[in-house]
């Protein structure tokens, strides 16, 4: 080997030498102990990629931890081992984290597969460990250098600040300025950019015209011409929510019988330019096309992107037989999740001032000629519907009912009652007093509690034991929350286990990918579980047991 050769691979090799001397080996420890508890089975199955990602950020918060570990045995003084007590510790514990992490490796694959097969999916061979190993490496290099920049800007400000305060003080105030300014870059240049980005991105494809949808050609069709919102203006989402759906020949041809057309009515985000504008709009376009003259109501909250679950709406139009009118109003163009995160206020006014206009018309109206009032929503849309009808507003002339499916677990009345369920019910189905006023169903029926009687408001939350849009707790950082004790929910792992710290991160990645479960699990919920909560909230008149039975197999494989 030549002398340049030599003094190459010499560098090479040093360098390497100093890189894996600057880690802690104490933060490699618990790095590897974090990536490991990682595999663990949580809410929702996980590709590789997702799962690499989970395990990135896991390994990094492990290594922060050991590191924090280490200097705090440093900082209060404590006594060092000997060297070669030392290396001997570290011999065995590196032993012991890579015996784990081979091991959870191996097992890696059958904890997804206990929850794929829960879920009707099929099996899975392998974890896929190099191509996991590469992600979660990638993403744990990216998150040490971030730290590291972090350290050396603190760095400069406490040697610069220690010329005028003492070093312990220059060290807070350096560390708080550091704080704030990485903060502020994050959210300003990261968050807002990318949320920026995002939101552009979703405000284009929303005003993309399907080649599949052609407006509506009847007078009595929101967006058609003699309407009082514009085509254009619906959204992608409401275009498709207006038009699509069952139609009068549909429904009566089930039956057997007459059936009438139902009616739709949707304001586009871009309809007008304040949450109240866009709630009179939407009222007024109620009036033209005689929404109040339906037996059926239902003010509608949807998502984040304005959608409309037609797994809910459709069932309840064949349930009474066409005779309802629904009305929804547009918010925003993201996630329901990156707006439960980032602007959760938007669907809230929306919500409140869709409300406050539908219900104060609605009382104007005589009590035995007007038509009966429910509330809707999904996801983001359920907490929003939440807040818009606060009980003690309504409580002098109520609306008939609600049926709020996937809450998300913010939701303010939802923790409520879930914080008070009856002693013995579980957190993922539970009882609340008597059960004449809220009532909780997922995939079984398990509304009709004996001894219990409606009162005159009917609400339901329909809920999946699986939904990490639901039962995401912050509080899984330190404690284990109950819906993992037993008895557990049909739809989640028993080989699921809490990990402080660990098991918050994995329920977070569920939140993000919770509408890629099949229909019936997660956050993708199916129309007969939403049939059954219909039935329960509006009891329609006719339908018998057989005509339930014969609508969910209908509706079994559409969507």
């Amino acid at each position: 080997m030549s002398h340049a050769n030599r003094s190459i691979s010499t560098g090479l090799w040093g360098y390497a030498a100093r890189l894996r001397r600057s880690f802690s080996t104490t933060g490699l420890l618990f790095a590897t102990l974090f990536f490991a508890a990682s595999l663990t089975p949580s809410l929702m199955p996980r590709t590789v990629l997702t799962q690499g990602a989970l395990s990135g950020f896991s390994a990094a918060a492990g290594y922060a931890f050991g590191t924090f570990l280490r200097w705090l045995w440093t900082y209060l003084e404590l006594r060092e081992p000997s060297a070669r007590t030392s290396r001997t510790i570290k011999l065995i514990a590196a032993v012991v984290c890579l015996a784990v992490a081979v091991a959870f490796l191996w097992k890696a694959s059958e904890w997804q597969n206990s929850v794929r097969e829960l879920m009707g999916m099929e099996r899975v061979e392998t974890a896929d460990p190099l191509m996991l190993g590469l992600v979660a490496a990638a993403i744990f290099a990216a998150l040490v250098v971030l730290a590291r920049l972090f350290n050396i800007v603190f760095g400069m400000l406490s040697r610069w600040l220690q010329r005028y305060v003492p070093r312990r003080v220059s060290n807070v105030i350096g560390g708080l300025i550091a704080v704030a300014l990485f903060w502020s870059v994050a959210e300003g240049v990261f968050f807002r950019m990318a949320l920026r980005t995002i939101d552009n991105s979703l405000r284009q494809l929303d005003a993309l015209i399907d080649d599949d949808i052609a407006g509506p050609a009847g007078p009595m069709k929101t967006g058609s011409s003699a309407s009082l919102v514009d085509w254009h203006d619906l959204g992608r989402q409401g275009r498709r929510y207006v038009v699509t759906g069952p139609t009068a020949a549909d429904i009566g041809n089930f039956f057997q019988g007459e059936a009438l057309e139902p009616i739709r009515v949707y304001v586009g985000l871009n309809s007008a330019e304040t949450a109240e504008e866009r709630a009179k709009l939407a009222l007024e376009e109620m009036k033209r096309v005689g929404a109040f003259d339906r037996s059926i109501l239902v003010v509608v909250v949807p998502t984040g992107t304005g959608w409309v679950d037609p797994a809910a709406m459709d069932p309840l139009e064949y349930l009474h037989k066409g005779d309802v009118a629904s009305v929804a109003m547009q918010y925003s163009y993201l996630l329901s999740w990156l707006s439960l995160l980032f602007e959760p206020g938007y669907g809230a006014e929306a919500g409140n001032a869709l409300f406050k206009e539908v219900y104060g018309y609605w009382t104007t109206l005589p009590r035995d000629d007007r038509p009966k009032l429910y509330l809707h929503g999904l996801s983001l849309g359920s907490m929003n519907s939440e807040i818009s009808a606060d009980l003690f507003n309504v409580i002098g002339d109520p609306f008939q009912g609600a049926l709020w499916s996937g809450p998300p677990f913010p939701s303010r009345t939802w923790n409520m009652v879930t914080a008070n369920r009856n002693p013995g019910s579980p957190e993922w189905l539970p009882r609340f007093r008597d059960g004449s006023i809220i009532r909780f169903t997922n995939q079984s029926n398990a509304l009709d509690i004996p001894g219990a009687q409606w009162g005159p408001i009917r609400i339901v939350y329909l809920q999946y034991a699986s939904d990490p849009v639901t039962f995401f707790n912050p509080k899984a950082f330190y404690r284990e929350p109950d819906w993992m004790k037993a008895p557990r929910g049909p739809d989640v792992s028993p080989a699921l286990r809490w990990y402080p710290g660990i098991t918050m991160l994995q329920l977070a990645f569920d939140m993000a990918v919770g509408t890629t479960s099949p229909i019936g699990y997660g956050h993708v919920y199916a129309p007969q579980h939403y049939i059954d909560g219909w039935m329960a909230v509006t009891d329609p008149a006719g339908v018998t047991t057989d005509d339930v039975g014969r609508l969910k197999e209908l509706f079994k494989d559409r969507y």
